[in-house]
């Protein structure tokens, strides 16, 4: 069962990101502030839902959550600070979008990089342990799967509408066969050899 909330008194903001391990597109973070009764009870980490379930829960976490926003980092940019900067940053970008100011960033994972004077508490498996943590996986992943799917009619060779860019095996077979697009993040292992 997913908690409402760390604190009873604070406006909270969760934050996560998604497409930190894929190979092509950008890296997408959300950040979620939600109502102190906020429940749902199929809202979990994104990784745990099919792709309807999410769009589905995406339409109820957009029409209750007091404020949300969603922002990328380019594979270009990613390429330049590396992945986990671009995490940090995509993150940091969400958060500048609120104009609604939270008095504490609950972020999923280990490390972040401290935004403005907030106080963060990082969470591991945060995504599956808070409301607001668990939101913000599901808008980023909405958001970052159909950006893929979309690229994917651009590139039809590279199966983005299946793999969203992850490392499959098809997905190495055709960077193998047809090379590298603008969205390849180029400092990355592209193929196993």
């Amino acid at each position: 069962m997913l908690q409402k909330s760390f604190t009873n008194n604070l406006i909270e903001v969760g934050v996560d990101e998604v497409g930190r391990g894929c190979l092509a597109g950008p890296v997408v973070a959300a950040a979620v502030i939600l109502p102190k009764d906020f429940f749902h009870s199929k809202l979990t980490d994104s990784k745990q839902l099919s792709a309807k379930e999410r769009e589905k829960i995406k339409i109820d976490i957009e029409n209750n959550a007091l404020q949300f926003a969603i922002s990328e980092v380019s594979a270009p940019k990613i390429d330049e600070i590396n992945i986990l900067q671009a995490s940090f940053l995509a993150m940091h970008q969400a958060l500048d979008k609120l104009t609604l100011t939270p008095e504490l960033i609950l972020v999923d994972g280990n490390r972040f990089v401290p935004y403005k004077f907030i106080n963060h508490q990082c969470i591991v498996k945060g995504d599956s342990k808070f409301f607001s943590i668990a939101a913000a996986s599901v808008l980023a992943k909405c958001y970052r799967d159909n950006l893929m799917t979309n690229l994917s009619y651009s590139y039809p060779k590279y199966a983005w509408q299946k793999n969203m860019g992850y490392p499959t095996l098809a997905h190495r077979k055709a960077i193998k066969e047809f090379g590298i697009t603008p969205w390849h993040r180029a400092s990355f292992r592209l193929l196993k050899e």
